[in-house]
């Protein structure tokens, strides 16, 4: 089968849905790929770098499946019966465009519309571009801003850091906490996902919380539309943070609505002169009153609005390099024999979801996919909880808890009192390495089991010791014992230290 990479044609749109690179990967899995000249060269990839890739040069919309990323509508007359279609379609926001695909032979699949699933995740478009605009954010952010992020003590005075608000800590909202940070800026944040309070704190930001009622660990892994009474409770933390902020970036949106309001004229009068706004929702409504989309605006006061809806295209190298890796991991997942023929399996939940139709019949809005984010239920009364043991628990009886401690106290000192001297005292220590073990590893949070093991795997090298000592002594058997236990010990040694050297690298900046 034949992939044609469009040419994108919306104004100022410089990415595009193949490079070289991922040209490469799409000739492995049996494709021909023809590019439509001029694609890339936007995004700094020439028609020779695509050649030389193994792509042609030639017209695509008569491609057996058509990559693009904006949804090409002047251009869906021209494509072929049967084709499929890919791009970032959103048919949450665009039912026309959903209609007017059901009305042709094809197949369409919409990038954004890949569910938040682990085993999505390399698809996952949003995410992907979102990092990209949260960067780009803050760096448009500082161009305007005019001033130092970071503050400094010079002989002609102290600079103070910026200070810098981000609502929301999506993907888009980490990515610009972290590079607002690594800029030297005091860094806060709001979410109404309590669970990202954590991610905020690693990256060095300082996480604001807004408590009410209806605040929950996030079912979907993306924000839900809050109550009222979270809204007031927000409006008040956004207004004192406003006069004290230097730069506000917000990041809400909710999938399939339009996006809240989060920012007021009022909020954006209360700021000093020469702030900034950068609101990432602009494309969506925006969530900043006055947000102009796709420009940047001065206020009466001096605040500078920047509704930019193209961040990530600001980045086209990049941000076509991941578009293009999150298409090839989908050709990958419906290319089963690597044989360059597409397969649509509607029984993968993944595939179901994006797919918008399907040879010409409508197949939107997909069924809800069960996650494995959503919180297990909790009890409604928690004093019952407290001081009754459920049906599915068993509690063990306290004289039997009694008896079986006892027997065991009774082994052990028959054990001890059987045994030589010598082995009193290994006795002892055995004891004691069992009881510091339990609460050493027992205790310790599920996050850091793999470090944890892998040092102590390592230090069981003292087994290897013990046992070269006994080699060639008591017989056959302890030296056939013993070269056992050299064997095992030294994959724990050696994996141990394996392990600890990968994670450590994970945490390295190369």
């Amino acid at each position: 089968m034949i992939i044609g990479v469009l040419r994108e044609s919306r104004p100022g749109e410089a990415r595009v849905a193949a490079t070289p690179a991922t040209v490469v990967e799409l000739v492995k899995l049996g494709y021909e790929v023809v590019v439509e000249p001029g694609a890339g060269l936007a995004a700094s990839f020439s028609d020779e770098a695509y050649v030389e890739a193994g792509a042609v040069i030639g017209e695509a919309t008569a491609a057996d499946i058509v990559f693009a990323i904006d949804p090409p509508v002047e251009r869906l007359d021209g494509l072929s019966r049967g084709a499929t279609l890919i791009g970032m379609l959103n048919p949450r926001l665009d039912p026309g465009l959903v209609e007017d695909l059901s009305r042709r032979p094809i197949t369409a699949l919409a990038m954004d519309a890949v569910p938040r699933i682990s085993r999505a995740q390399s698809l996952d478009v949003l995410s992907s571009m979102a990092n990209i605009a949260g960067y780009r954010a803050v760096v448009e952010a500082a161009h305007v801003f005019g001033r130092f992020f970071t503050g400094q003590v010079t002989a002609a005075g102290k600079v103070p850091p910026a200070k810098v608000l981000v609502a929301g800590a999506g993907v888009a909202g980490l990515a610009a906490i972290g590079t607002a940070g690594s800029l030297g800026a005091i860094v806060r944040a709001t979410d109404p996902r309590p669970e990202v309070a954590d991610q905020v704190r690693s990256l060095g930001g300082e996480y604001l919380a807004v408590e009410a009622a209806d605040v929950e660990v996030s079912a979907t892994g993306y924000a839900k539309e809050m109550s009222d009474d979270y809204n007031r409770r927000a409006a008040r933390l956004y207004a004192e943070q406003a006069t004290e902020v230097d730069i506000i970036i917000t990041t809400a949106l909710v999938p399939g609505r339009p996006a809240p309001r989060l920012i007021t004229a009022e909020m954006v009068a209360s700021m000093k002169p020469g702030s900034v706004i950068v609101d990432m929702a602009a494309a969506n409504g925006g969530n900043v009153e006055g947000t102009v989309p796709g420009e940047a605006v001065v206020t009466d006061n001096g605040v500078t609005i920047i509704g930019y809806t193209d961040l990530a295209g600001r980045l086209p190298a990049q941000a076509s390099q991941l578009y293009g890796t999150n298409l090839v991991n989908l050709m990958k997942l419906m290319t089963p024999d690597r044989d360059g023929r597409l397969v649509l399996d509607f029984e993968d939940a993944v595939q179901r979801s994006m797919t918008v139709v399907r040879d010409g019949e409508l197949t939107w809005p997909p069924p809800p996919v069960p996650v494995s984010a959503a919180p297990p239920p909790t009890p409604t009364d928690s004093s019952s909880t407290t001081t009754e043991a459920r049906p599915h628990e068993k509690r063990p009886v306290p004289a039997r808890r009694s008896a079986l401690v006892g027997v065991g106290a009774v082994a052990l000192f028959l054990i001890v009192a059987l045994s030589p001297a010598a082995l009193r005292g290994h006795l002892t220590v055995f004891a004691l390495a069992i009881v510091i073990g339990y609460y050493v590893i027992g205790h310790v949070h599920h996050a850091l089991h793999t470090p944890l093991m892998s040092v102590t795997n390592a230090i069981s090298g003292i087994i290897v010791v013990g046992a070269l000592l006994q080699l060639g002594h008591g017989g056959n058997v302890v030296t056939a014992l013993s070269f056992v236990a050299i064997l095992v010990a030294a994959v724990n040694v050696f994996g141990g230290f394996a392990v600890t050297r990968r994670m450590l690298a994970m945490f390295s900046r190369s």
